[in-house]
């Protein structure tokens, strides 16, 4: 299933929804109609329940996305930006608060808010050719779609400082050393091998996948005995339903389990 808005690609295929980013011109630039398409299409996803895994990307060889239009912002109002901010933010906070896997296939410039959506991603497998950063200081401006938050809690503070500082762009290698990238492939090789992740990912148990993602989200920030209790409750939900016995059998039995996704 196949679906084209204006702005971005949607498609589905094998319980795995693909989102491309499709403004290759100006190198997949964020603007709000396209935030409202990636609105829409996250809400789809979310109601879908035969999508198992997300992944993002952009179109064209050249960017995932290069950063927010720079065009339509010259004669933002203080108002309007807060605005425009506001929009991504939540945008982007309803794509972190999928209960599925997110992965960001980043094949060019990730730069400002290509960078900010990458964040808002659960991994991010890059190519050897991409960019990141937060240039945003060269305007004279800040990040605001995030990536004064996200940053920070990804490579910490020092270099998330350096890196709003002094705007400047590293390379994927660079991303990788620091914990901002999960993986760098080549450029020929990125697609098939996210695919491939993500085929995995699909064939994984629903409920442990969401118990997963929700226990490490909503733990990260707290104490580490409030994030053990955590994980004690998602263990035990894992086991209200039946793919804990199934996987448990499969293995001893060697064979590949056949979850239910049930509670």
């Amino acid at each position: 299933m196949t679906t084209n808005y204006a702005n971005i690609l949607y498609e589905v295929q094998d319980g795995i929804c693909i989102i491309k980013f499709n403004r290759p011109k100006v190198l997949n630039a964020l603007n709000t109609e396209l935030l409202k398409e990636l609105a829409d299409s996250l809400r789809r996803v979310a109601a879908e329940p035969d999508i198992r895994v997300l992944v993002l990307t952009g179109e064209g060889e050249k960017a995932f996305v290069a950063g927010a239009d720079i065009a339509p912002m010259k004669d933002f109002t203080p108002l309007e930006a807060r605005q425009f901010s506001q929009f991504g933010q939540q945008v982007f906070s309803r794509l972190e608060s999928l209960p599925i896997p997110v992965i960001a296939c980043v094949n060019g410039f990730a730069l400002g808010g290509g960078n900010e959506v990458a964040m808002a991603c659960d991994l991010i497998y890059a190519a050897d050719t991409a960019k990141f950063g937060q240039p945003e200081i060269n305007l004279g401006l800040i990040p605001g779609l995030g990536g004064t938050q996200r940053l920070p809690r990804l490579v910490g503070r020092n270099r998330a400082l350096e890196l709003c500082l002094t705007g400047r762009t590293m390379d994927a290698k660079e991303a990788w050393t620091i914990g901002l990238v999960n993986r760098v492939l080549p450029a020929d090789q990125l697609w098939e091998e996210t695919m491939k992740v993500a085929r995995s990912l699909a064939s994984k148990g629903r409920v442990a996948v969401r118990a997963i993602k929700s226990v490490i989200r909503n733990g990260v920030d707290r104490d580490v005995e409030v994030g053990c209790q955590l994980e004690s409750d998602g263990l035990a939900l894992c086991f209200s339903g039946q793919d804990a016995k199934e996987g448990i059998e499969a293995f001893m039995e060697k064979r590949k389990p056949a979850f239910k996704d049930t509670i």
